[in-house]
């Protein structure tokens, strides 16, 4: 039977049908300029971070900065953590396209601030400002990706966006590595590279840029479209029926169309209750939270580890610091392969099965790394191999997240799990880093790695979501 009414369930019936993307490939751009930033942020902190810590702490070296690095991290994931859970609740009540703008001018603003501080301090001060626009981003995107994409695919194009994370990644590492190591000849650092006694402030330029960029972002998101699923959620037929209208125009010139069953129309949620109360008055969604938050707390040790630590985790192992950066910068171009690997393949495993795989990866790396000694090459093998391993299984777990939550409560559910979990990388760095120079390479990857085994057994007791509509999972 073909529809256009425009009832919640012939409504849902309709978007449930779409088997592919159909909103403007300038849309999917737009949202990963967005993620290019927030990952830039993110991961600009990794290689630039000695020379930042050089210039703010008296009497910082380089085999010390692992001694300071774990508190600006930590307060970056608690904004990461206030920002989740402040502004999710209002994505779920007043729209999820509004607070994205709202979150990246917070972005934006964190790393301006952090490009003028003139101490440690107020550093940490303006990572944790920082912070709180991106735990709010990214929450919120993936969210509005989820609801967007086809139901076969959520994982899919949640990865899409995420190959723009491994971009913004790159370009952080790179940057630092360009801006804050000195000239060094191959393959001990880059014979370009610009620090030196003259130059010395290369780290504020990169959070100049990462400001740059987020006023790029803020500019572009105004284009994009309220998300229809929440609109219907809302009551806002008419609206949600233009949205659907539009994707459905796009996706029929690539795509046959089913026809819509009105003898099993989904239900819709309704947001009759406030999000928070949505998921702990109700025992499966308080169930399926007390799974999740463990999960994403012991991964994220392992995850922020190498993401924000890594060349500092290097240099603590007496690696001078421009090869450490140069090992860790190589490395991203692991991260890049294991978002188009899971934009490629992620839809063809149940989402749980990915984490296992990941943590054996990473795990091969890490210890191909301690094996390396003084062979630069096998390094740099192990350091591609680590970045491909951890994050392979971070944009297919994204979509199992949010798939846990109904529409009235999703981007408060994923803020909860995924928030609460990055505090796992602040204290997984904070207590580890001080350790490493005493336990050895082999001995701090098996302690790093081996905290992303323990959230792949977790996982193991999740559910099944693959290819099921969100009302089936999230009623």
């Amino acid at each position: 039977m073909e529809t256009h009414g425009k009832s919640p369930g012939l409504l849902l019936a309709r978007l449930d049908r779409i088997p592919v993307w159909a909103l403007p490939r300038l849309f999917a751009f737009i949202i990963g300029v967005g993620f290019l930033f927030t990952f830039y942020d993110i991961f600009d902190i990794n290689v630039s971070f000695i020379e930042t810590c050089t210039a703010l702490v008296p009497g910082c070296t380089p085999p010390h900065a692992a001694a300071y690095i774990g508190l600006p991290v930590l307060l970056n994931l608690v904004g990461y953590v206030i920002g989740t859970l402040a502004f999710s609740p209002l994505a779920d009540r007043a729209g999820r396209r509004d607070l994205l703008v709202v979150t990246m001018v917070l972005t934006g603003l964190g790393s301006a601030l952090t490009t003028v501080v003139d101490t440690y301090s107020w550093f940490i001060v303006a990572r944790l400002v920082t912070g709180i626009g991106i735990g709010a981003d990214l929450t919120i995107v993936n969210a509005y990706i989820g609801e967007l994409a086809p139901r076969a695919g959520r994982a899919r194009y949640i990865a899409m966006i995420f190959i723009f994370s491994a971009l913004g990644a790159m370009l952080g590492i790179w940057t630092g590595l360009l801006l804050t190591t000195p000239a060094t000849p191959l393959p001990f650092g880059l014979p370009f590279a610009l620090a030196s006694p003259a130059f010395a402030g290369g780290w504020r330029v990169m959070y100049a840029v990462g400001a740059l960029l987020a006023l790029i972002g803020v500019a572009l998101r105004f284009q994009l479209p309220e998300s229809p699923r929440w609109l219907i959620a809302n009551d806002r037929l008419d609206e949600a029926a233009a949205v659907i209208g539009e994707m459905e125009a796009r996706a029929r010139a690539l795509a046959p169309f089913v026809p819509i069953s009105v003898q099993h129309l989904p239900s819709p949620s309704v947001p009759r209750e406030l999000p928070f109360s949505a998921i702990f008055r109700n025992p499966l969604y308080l169930r399926r939270t007390l799974l999740l938050v463990p999960m994403w707390f012991s991964a994220y040790i392992t995850i922020y580890s190498f993401a924000a630590g890594f060349t500092t985790l290097l240099a603590a192992l007496r690696y001078p610091p421009p090869e450490a950066g140069l090992i860790t910068a190589m490395g991203t171009f692991g991260f890049v392969l294991c978002a188009v690997t899971a934009y490629a393949f992620g839809e063809r495993l149940e989402r749980r099965a990915w984490i296992p795989l990941a943590a054996v990866v990473t795990l091969a790396g890490g210890v191909l790394v301690a094996l390396a000694g003084t062979v630069f090459l096998l390094a740099v093998f192990g350091s591609i191999i680590i970045f491909f391993g951890f994050n392979l299984w971070i944009p297919i777990a994204f979509a199992w997240s949010i798939e846990h939550y109904p529409t009235r409560a999703r981007t408060t559910g994923f803020a909860l799990v995924d928030g609460v979990g990055h505090l796992g990388g602040g204290v997984g760095l904070l207590l580890i880093a001080p350790l490493i120079p005493e336990l050895g390479v082999l001995s701090a990857m098996l302690l790093i790695v081996a905290f992303l085994f323990i959230a792949a057994i977790i996982a193991q007791f999740g559910i099944p979501t693959r290819a099921l509509r969100l009302e089936e999972i999230s009623p």
